[in-house]
């Protein structure tokens, strides 16, 4: 197995290439994404969904992501996440050191050493960071990632065979993808060196400018 990635600015692309990957025969439960909810983007758009939808799934998304109290919210979650593409697994809404509110599905909340128990230990490079390095994801582009999320991103990681890496990867290279490279040194340039969990959260406004001028 590979693990593939990719930082968006926009959801709704990063959605985009989550229902790609799993056209591509990649199992959902093999996927994780992470997107930023500064801005109460989730809340404000299906609290009716989740409510309805959470007494079903509780049990169920609890036993996945059972690591910090509250991560299992319900279907309504893998409605926006998973899209026409279903629930993704371990769903989750949570606040990370350094990043701040967040929602989340996947194997970087599933897995013991994910988001959630990351959070619960009080630092998020035990979980984000930690989780993608673990899964041979490069240290330094992890912390790339990370930064993106802590400014408004959306990251999609995924554990593919290793004769579809390629194509998996290029989906989340694709014309709606950041250029990792190129937004590091933007980072760099502006005197960030890495993630850093101590580093107060982005605000609500603040996301909503860093989004912006990128768009801009």
């Amino acid at each position: 197995m590979a693990t593939v990635s990719g930082l968006f600015d926009n959801y709704d692309d990063a959605l985009t290439a989550v229902n790609k990957l799993q056209a591509l025969g990649i199992d959902r439960a093999q996927i994780s994404l992470v997107a930023n909810n500064a801005d109460d983007w989730y809340g404000r758009d299906t609290t009716a969904t989740r409510t309805d939808a959470r007494a079903d799934t509780r049990a169920e998304a609890h036993d996945e992501s059972h690591a910090g109290e509250g991560a299992a919210t319900g279907a309504g979650i893998g409605a926006v996440l998973g899209g026409a593409g279903g629930l993704l697994t371990g769903l989750g809404l949570m606040a990370i050191p350094g990043v701040g509110p967040v929602v989340a599905a996947g194997w970087l909340v599933a897995t013991g050493a994910g988001l959630v128990a990351g959070a619960a230990a009080g630092g998020a490079v035990g979980g984000m960071v930690g989780a993608m390095t673990s899964e041979g994801v490069p240290e330094e582009r992890a912390h790339v990632y990370a930064e993106g999320v802590r400014r408004g991103g959306t990251v999609v990681s995924a554990r593919v065979p290793d004769e579809h890496e390629a194509e998996a990867q290029a989906i989340l290279d694709d014309e709606a993808a950041v250029d990792v490279t190129a937004r590091e040194r933007v980072y760099r340039d502006e005197g960030w060196t890495r993630f850093d969990p101590d580093a107060p959260a982005y605000t609500a406004p603040e996301v909503q400018k860093e989004r912006a001028r990128y768009r801009a």
